[in-house]
């Protein structure tokens, strides 16, 4: 049923049900005209066999060239019914058991018949009609492949476009879908010059799919540009940041010790961190983070990174398993989301080992659902009351598990809280050559 609501079955379908309602509307005309035609000139032969027997009755000749008889008993009662009324007339009908075309008039109170034989007529008819529905057939054929076949033209050209737009919406922002551009030409009488949508040379045709297509590579080139120079701007603004603030690390060791200075310098640490989140985060944009991956015990690891973070955690191993990682990485990712689930959430933390997947809930509000449908967007917390925050910690996590191949899931537990589950690549080093 899913092949059938396809674009491609659509448009065969509709092609051919329109061809099959035109080829029975001609079909129908055909018939009528033709059959009009054709026992009209029975009719016509009938009538003149019925004059001539009339003539031949009038002045008590013999008819025997033709089939003629006073009041046959075979003659059809609305034709009798005619001839009482003193009119001429001529109906098919059947004689002997075989069809034949009658043709009666009055004589002397009489009815007086005449009848000519019908079969070879009707055969004929039969075989028009059988030659209307073949035609028809055949044309109902032709043109459900050809549908067909374009609208697998255009069907295949819609799901490169939309595999593309699929791809850049993950991340991959050098996809382009780059149809040629003899792709679809429309070489029909009707085809109107046109011009590109770049306006760069002009086109003698009009193709739709394509137009939706080059503007989908124009989309993902803008966006493509925007996104490099915000990841510029970021490592740029970074590198700028941690001189000075280096500086005012040090200058701020030189006050005297007292409340002012505390605050100075926890101001200062913290701005301290997060421009070295966002030296981390444009290093991770752009793609120069290589892991240095070994087989780990995955749930020692965790025990021992929840142990280095210095904060509260109950940590459960169901089932241990050796994972591919990198432990430096692994442990930042395990450290940010532990900060963030203190920090926008509520104790107690949980963190459960079942094999390669590790998860991370708390009992607090939970994770909005913008950041459920989304992701983490940076410089975002979702609901200010839950907390402040930078929202640089979720967008590091995304982009070490992404390093890592590790598969990331953003969900809230069935009775509250935050619930973040990774599931970490099972395998072994390639064996050094």
């Amino acid at each position: 049923m899913r092949a059938l609501s396809s674009l491609r079955w659509k448009i065969a379908l509709t092609t051919t049900t329109v061809c099959c309602l035109v080829a029975a509307a001609l079909g129908i005309l055909v018939h009528n005209v033709v059959a009009r035609q054709v026992v009209g000139e029975v009719r016509k032969e009938a009538a003149r066999d019925l004059d001539h027997a009339l003539g031949h009755y009038e002045y008590g000749t013999a008819h025997g060239d033709v089939n003629a008889a006073l009041d046959p008993p075979g003659l059809p009662a609305p034709l009798r019914a005619l001839v009482a009324r003193g009119r001429t007339g001529s109906m098919v009908g059947t004689h002997g058991g075989e069809p034949v075309m009658w043709a009666a008039g009055p004589a002397d109170r009489a009815a007086l018949a005449v009848w000519i034989p019908y079969g070879n007529t009707r055969a004929r008819l039969r075989d028009i009609d059988a030659a209307i529905l073949a035609s028809a057939a055949l044309a109902a054929g032709v043109v459900a492949l050809a549908g067909l076949f374009l609208a697998d033209r255009i069907s295949r050209r819609l799901a490169t476009t939309a595999a593309v737009a699929r791809r850049i919406s993950s991340g991959d922002l050098d996809a382009r879908v780059d149809f040629p551009a003899d792709a679809g030409r429309d070489t029909g009488a009707d085809a109107a010059p046109d011009a590109d949508p770049d306006g760069r040379r002009p086109r003698r045709y009009r193709d739709e799919v394509r137009d939706v297509a080059h503007a989908l590579d124009t989309m993902a080139a803008s966006l493509q540009e925007r996104l490099e120079a915000e990841k510029r701007f970021t490592a740029d603004v970074a590198h700028e940041l941690r001189t000075p603030l280096t500086g005012s690390l040090a200058a701020a060791g030189l006050l005297p010790e007292g409340r002012p200075k505390e605050m100075i310098n926890d101001r200062l640490k913290a701005l301290h961190l997060l421009t070295e989140d966002l030296l981390e985060i444009s290093r991770l944009d752009s793609g120069v983070e290589r892991a240095d991956l070994s087989q780990v015990e995955l749930g020692r690891a965790v025990e021992r990174a929840v142990a280095g973070s210095r904060l509260p955690a109950e940590v459960r191993v169901v089932r241990d398993a050796v994972v591919l990682t990198d432990r430096r990485r692994l442990d930042r990712i395990l450290a940010n989301l532990l900060v963030n689930a203190h920090k926008h959430g509520r104790p107690p933390v949980e963190v459960t080992v079942e094999g390669p997947v590790v998860a991370i809930r708390d009992h607090g509000p939970g994770y909005p659902a913008e950041l459920i449908a989304q992701g983490p967007k940076r410089f975002r917390t979702g609901d200010p009351g839950r907390g402040r925050g930078h929202g640089l910690g979720l967008t590091i996590v995304v982009g070490q598990a992404a390093v890592l191949e590790i598969v990331l899931g953003f969900a809230n537990a069935p009775d509250g809280g935050a619930l973040t589950t990774l599931r970490l690549p099972v395998g072994q080093l390639p064996e050094a050559g």
